[in-house]
């Protein structure tokens, strides 16, 4: 009954013809703001019936705004739209990742570091037992160090007699 009130307020006839002549987000907002005056013009319609149809033309405008949401006009990613066009990339005969080939190189470890250092356990941490102490494991981060180097140059200032502030050559 509510629902074929409203739709008649909005004057779209039955519920199911109601959806069929909606097509637009501008045909619901005109459509909503028709019905926002029927509904103020209305006199026959209990307070809490209309007080009901305007939340429920609230929660259409709402919810009409959310669908109409695309990563052009929110800050949603173009990723996570799922109406956003997607670029003609065709797949490539080739397998992902390294391929044949290139010749790759591996950094292999070296017999003298620049630095070491000797990481320490806390054998507080370890599960409760008996442990004894078994060399080393080792692994080498290889970072690559640039420097600045600000160089001054000193130049010796002859002045002759006549002419003051001349630098020599």
């Amino acid at each position: 009954m509510v629902a074929l009130s409203f739709c008649c307020l909005l004057g779209l006839g039955c519920p199911k013809q109601a959806f069929a002549k909606i097509a637009t987000p501008r045909d619901v907002d005109s459509a909503i703001s028709h019905a926002k005056q029927l509904l103020e013009t209305e006199r026959d319609i209990s307070p809490a019936l209309k007080s009901a149809l305007e939340v429920i033309l609230l929660l259409i405008a709402v919810l009409l705004n959310r669908v109409t949401l695309n990563s052009k006009n929110s800050s949603k990613p173009p990723a996570s739209d799922p109406n956003r066009k997607k670029g003609n990339r065709k797949k490539s005969d080739k397998p992902s990742g390294g391929q044949e080939s290139h010749v790759g190189t591996t950094l292999q470890k070296i017999d003298d570091p620049d630095e070491i250092e000797i990481i320490t356990i806390d054998r507080r941490t370890l599960p409760k037992g008996r442990y004894t102490a078994d060399g080393f494991e080792t692994h080498q981060v290889f970072d690559i160090d640039i420097s600045r180097v600000v160089t001054e140059y000193h130049r010796r200032a002859m002045l002759p007699h006549e002419i003051p502030g001349l630098l020599s050559p």
